[in-house]
Formats: C-alpha cells, structure tokens, sequence
C-alpha cells in the first residue's frame, strides 16, 4: 500500500464517495491502458489528448480512486460510492500528490541533471547506494513532469533512499522538478548543447541545470562537474563539491584506463574502481555516485566497488554487443548530442584489439539554426584511428563531407537510406571489427543494431 484514501482528503479537500474510512491505494496510474490493481487514476490533459475521456477504460483496468478536474462532468457510470477527488488541474495535483509522498516518507532524495550523462549516472547512483540502503529510482527516463511524480508515487513505503533523474527542454522546468522531489544532494553531470535550440545558448543551457538548486534542502550539497567552464561560479560556495579529470577538483579522476569491457580508474584517495562501461566520460560519471555515496555515509568502498561492477544499466546506451560473424557492436542509439557523440567517438578510437573500426553516425536533434555547425565539429574527433565513416541523416551528412575533405585515408560515406547503408556495412562484419551506432532516438538506430545482430 502507498497509502488510502482518508490521507489524500488532508491534500485534496472536495470530494465525494466513500473515502473513509480509507481505502488503501496501491499504484497511482496515468495510462487507461495499464491493468492496474487498487490505483488512483489521474487522467492528465494534454494538447492532443484528455485523459478524463478514457475514465471508463482506467475503471476496468482497476481504478479504485480518482482525481477528476472540476470542469469536467463525471460520468454517469460512476457509482456513488466511488472515491473521486475534484482539483482545478490534474497535472498540478499529480505534482502536489508526489510532493505531499516525498514527505510522508522522507528519504534521502538524490536529484540528477545535466546534458548528458545523467541516466548512466542515476544507475551508477541507485547501484552504489543500493548497496547498502533501500533505493528507489527513476526506470528508463521517467524524468520530465509527469515522470518524475510517478516515480516518487511508486516508491515504496519502506524507501531509504530516492534517486531520481532530472531532464528538461525548457528553462524552469528543472525548478518546478526540484521543487517537487526537494532533493538533500543534487547532481549536474555537465552542461552539452542539448535543447540549445529552445535554449539559445550554452550559457542558457548552465542556468537551466542550476535550476536543481530551487528545491535542494537546507544544509544539501550540490556535486558539479568541476571540469565545465559554465559551472566555475559555483565552484567557492560552501555547499558545492567538485568532480572532475583537473588537479583543482575537490574529487580527482586520475589513471583511466580502458579495456576491451570496462573502465578502471583512480580517485582522490587512491582507490581503484571499476565498470562495466566504456569511456572517459563514464569514469566521470562513477565520481559522482562514489561522492555522493560517500557522503550519505554507511557503505564501504568493497561494496561501492561492487555495486559498480554489477551495474544494470538502461538499454542503448553504449551496450557492447556481439553480433553476426562475431563483429562487436557498440549500441549508444538511445540519444545524442555533440558532446556525447565526440565522447563516443573518443571511446572507440582507444579501444584495442580490432583491425578496423567503423563509426555509424546519424542525425543529432534540437540544435536550432547551428544544427550544421554542430555535426561539423563532431568531425573534430574523427582521426586516423578510425577506418570507416558511414552517416545517414540530413545532417549528419556534414560530418562525413568534413572528414572527407581532410583526406585523413578514411573510407566516408552518406547514404539516402538505410537499407543501402546495411549493404555497405555487410563486408564489415567479423570478429575484427567493432561498429558504434550513434544517433537522436528519433532516427530510430536500433533498427541498424538489430539488423547486425540478428537480420530478420
């Protein structure tokens, strides 16, 4: 049980039915579609949908409860019995509810954002301090302002600690998240060119992440990537640690070193750490759950290192695959942004072992009217480790024309489609060639991935 009914009349005050005596509600729902059991139905208005259309759906799926906007007209089907809550907006209410839980259980909340990085960073942070406390966190990317209040209305009773992830477009909605899940530790993985579209500058992109500060508890610490720039003013404040490669950081990452499935690497106290990750970048993000965790306290390094060794990470995001003739494919088709993608690139190129590599690169989303200008500069991290370019995109097309015109003897190739770049990456695939696979989630590159792993 999350809680019942009788409680959620001390938040909603008008309503009708039989709320008491309370009836335990064990899931709070927003999809008519999902069997649900014992759930408050919370039908959100959207701009294309409303939700208060598909009550009857919610009801036979399992809705014991709901919250119902007051201009709305309740069904006739309803029985008089049947606990409804009436609120001027539901989407408000959810996000008054979620706060309202937050409080009823009182765990150390963990708030993550940041251009990138910042879901790896939510899985590294609930495996490390899962380790030694109940956790509960964000699944897949639940992380905008629905998500984030089912996320806390899912936790359960008996949670220690919360971690949840922070995303955005726009400025102010990493306040109106911060606000919501009143965070005691507070994570900016980095400030990227995501949403720079909407945003219109790097510099917007850093207020919109500082945002994280509106809700962080009294006495909170806020973690920051020390190595950004955008980030120094922040650098003096009593509240702020910094993690970062730089000898000026207050957490050092020293002594990266990667192998054929895994990163190790050294922070400030000499400790060696590992994870079953590639990259640089994914040392970085490992600092910032062992700080945090070590300021939580009560998990030993054995078990912080552990934890981290047994990382269950969220799906396309830089899996390494073994696909058709043994070639090793690297699957990081879920997002992309300038940054992540030169990081991506970066991690291949020092990967040992193989006699080519091959980069498939496609679009990269929301970068407004310096889109080209952007794909151009991922041209910067292509070298002469790399054997293959192919790019499928309209522009995308720009990173292969860069490398292509330096003449650095890389094959470079732009295709109109994706069947005709799967036919060129055919005499590619054996156990001596690793693949990265790196796009928007709106070009749907996991199609590509799938068809090197198991062709229909």
């Amino acid at each position: 049980m999350l809680f019942h009914t009788e409680w959620l009349k001390t938040i909603f005050n008008e309503y009708k039915g039989a709320v008491s005596p309370g009836i335990p509600i064990d899931e709070v729902s927003t999809d008519s579609r999902k069997e649900t059991h014992k759930s408050l139905f919370v039908p959100i208005v959207g701009e294309k949908f409303n939700g208060h259309d598909y009550f009857k759906q919610a009801f036979d799926q399992g809705a014991i409860a709901a919250l119902w906007q007051k201009d709305r007209k309740l069904p006739g089907f309803v029985p008089t019995d049947f606990p409804v809550f009436f609120v001027e907006d539901t989407l408000k209410a959810l996000q008054q509810l979620a706060s309202a839980y937050r409080d009823k259980i009182n765990p150390v909340v963990i708030g993550i954002t940041g251009s990138n990085g910042k879901t790896t960073t939510k899985d590294m942070m609930a495996s490390v301090v899962g380790s030694g406390y109940r956790t509960h966190h964000t699944k897949g990317n639940l992380n905008n302002h629905i998500g984030l209040p089912l996320t806390i209305l899912s936790m359960p009773a008996d949670t220690e600690v919360l971690v949840v992830e922070m995303g955005m477009s726009q400025a102010g909605e990493i306040e109106t998240l911060s606000k919501i899940a009143k965070p005691d530790y507070a994570v900016i993985t980095n400030i990227g060119e995501s949403h720079i579209e909407y945003l219109g500058s790097r510099e917007g992109i850093a207020d919109a992440k500082l945002e994280i500060n509106s809700g962080l508890k009294e006495n909170g610490l806020l973690v920051v990537d020390g190595d950004e720039p955008l980030l120094n003013k922040m650098h003096n404040l009593d509240y702020v640690i910094t993690c970062g490669f730089e000898i000026d950081n207050d957490v050092v990452v020293n002594d990266v070193e990667l192998t054929h499935n895994q990163t190790t690497f050294t922070l400030s106290d000499q400790t060696v750490y590992a994870i079953p990750l590639l990259g640089r970048h994914h040392a970085l993000n490992a600092a910032f759950a062992l700080t945090v965790a070590d300021h939580i306290g009560g998990i030993s390094k054995t078990g912080a290192a552990d934890a981290l060794m047994a990382l269950q990470h969220t799906s396309m995001r830089f899996e390494l695959l073994t696909g058709r003739n043994g070639v090793s494919v690297i699957n990081d088709a879920y997002n992309a942004s300038p940054t992540s993608m030169k990081a991506a690139i970066n991690v291949v190129g020092q990967m040992d072992g193989f006699e080519r590599k091959v980069l498939v690169l496609g679009d990269i989303f929301e970068l407004g009217e310096a889109s080209r200008d952007f794909h151009r500069s991922v041209a910067d991290s292509v070298d002469a480790s790399i054997h293959v370019l192919f790019t499928y995109g309209k522009d995308a097309k720009e990173i292969s024309s860069v490398v292509s015109d330096r003449k650095q003897n890389i094959v470079c190739s732009h295709f109109g489609s994706k069947e005709e770049l799967l036919q060129a990456l055919e005499s590619y695939l054996s156990k001596e060639t690793l693949i990265l696979f790196k796009a928007s989630r709106g070009m749907q590159f996991e199609q590509l991935v799938e068809n090197v792993i198991n062709p229909a």
